[in-house]
This record gives structure tokens, C-alpha cells and sequence, in this order.
């Protein structure tokens, strides 16, 4: 038990140590022998668990989709309203982008894995499909309007949060991530709201930065 507890602690290092250099390096201009050094780890420890930079990378693919997919399922867990949990899905993870460094390498590794075998698609293809029924919830719970087309709605929201992290990325190190997904939902919210729906769309599109309303109706703060 201990040397797998140790066994497990050294796998969790190198994945770690592999995203702070793809994060900054990129997938192209990696090495193994960086990873060994910022994972504080031999290369011999390194080969063990892992055979090849296109397995490390993987390995960080899928602790960056472990990540979200746990803060999410805490967030579907809490049983919001539809439009309130898509807003909140979309809040945590731009908070995971700021704050976890695993997510961060993760996202650039997505978008660089033709380097390295195909195009990553689970991550997306999950949060559409997530995204898409809450929008069902959401109409059946006259937030959305009817004319919506949830499939629609979910492929163009995901890739609209896709787009605005990487331009923030660009041209802040996504240092107004957060400020540029609630002028996202700003946009977007007077499109598809529905009219029997009497919520202020500036006050549900500052969910993002300032909190959340309870399932109650009271509004909370949400940590950062």
C-alpha cells in the first residue's frame, strides 16, 4: 500500500511537472528532460510511468477533463435552474482556467493534439452535450424561449466560451478571462430568454463575477 500511495504521488508529480512545461513550452518544443526537472523526479521514474511525451500529454488531456468534469458535476449537483447552471458551469470553469495550471496546459493541448495523434473531441462533445440539456431544462422551465433549438444552442455557446478564452489568452494571459465570459452571456442572454421570464439578464450575466442565487432564490457569494 505505501509504495503504491508513493507510486501514485510520483504519477501525480510528473503530470503536474508535464503541464507547467506543455503550458509554457507547447506540445513542439517539450522535453522529457524538462518535465523530469520541473517534476522533480528521475527520468528512470519518469519512463516508468510514462513511455512517451504523446502519453504525458494524454495524461494531462485527461486530469484537465477529470478537473472541470468534477467541478461540474458539484455545480449539477446543487439543482439550479437550467439557465443558471450553464452560467455557472461557464463561471467555474473560467475560474479553472485562471487558477488551475492543469486545465490551462490541458485546453493548449487540445487545440495542438494533431502534433501528436487526432483531434481531442471527448471534452467538447461531453460539454456540449451537457450544455444542451440544461437548455432543455431551462425551456421547460420558461427561462429559454421555445423557438430555441437546444443542440443548436449548446454547439454555438461551447464554442463561444472557446473562442473568448483564447483571445483573452492572447492578449491578457487570460487576465480578464472572467470579465470577458460575462460580457458573453450580456450578449447572448436578450437572444434567447423567454418573455414570461422576468429575470434582469445583466443581473443573471453577473453571476459570473459576483455570485450565485441559491436554489432558493437568495442570493450567495461563490468562492473564487
Amino acid at each position: 500500500m505505501v509504495l503504491q500511495d508513493r507510486a501514485k504521488a510520483t504519477r501525480g508529480a510528473i503530470v503536474v511537472g508535464a503541464a507547467a512545461v506543455f503550458e509554457e513550452h507547447g506540445y513542439g518544443s517539450a522535453s522529457l528532460t524538462q518535465v523530469s526537472e520541473a517534476a522533480g523526479v528521475t527520468k528512470g521514474a519518469l519512463y516508468f510511468h510514462f513511455q512517451s511525451k504523446e502519453d504525458l500529454a494524454r495524461a494531462v488531456i485527461e486530469e484537465q477533463h477529470r478537473i472541470v468534469v468534477a467541478e461540474s458535476e458539484s455545480i449539477l449537483a446543487g439543482d439550479w435552474p437550467g439557465l443558471t447552471a450553464m452560467i455557472l458551469l461557464c463561471r467555474a470553469f473560467g475560474l479553472q482556467l485562471v487558477h488551475e495550471p492543469v486545465v490551462r496546459a490541458g485546453i493548449r493541448l487540445t487545440f495542438e493534439a494533431t502534433a501528436f495523434g487526432p483531434p481531442v473531441r471527448g471534452p467538447y462533445e461531453d460539454w456540449i452535450a451537457v450544455m444542451e440539456q440544461l437548455t432543455e431544462r431551462a425551456k421547460a422551465e420558461l427561462q429559454v424561449r421555445p423557438s430555441i433549438d437546444a443542440g443548436t444552442f449548446a454547439r454555438y455557446l461551447v464554442a463561444s466560451f472557446t473562442g473568448v478564452q483564447m483571445v483573452s489568452g492572447v492578449l491578457t494571459d487570460r487576465a480578464d478571462v472572467m470579465q470577458r465570459i460575462e460580457e458573453m452571456w450580456e450578449i447572448v442572454l436578450p437572444g434567447i430568454m423567454h418573455d414570461d421570464f422576468n429575470e434582469d439578464p445583466h443581473a443573471l450575466s453577473g453571476l459570473v463575477s459576483t455570485g450565485s442565487l441559491s436554489p432558493t432564490g437568495i442570493r450567495t457569494p461563490l468562492a473564487p
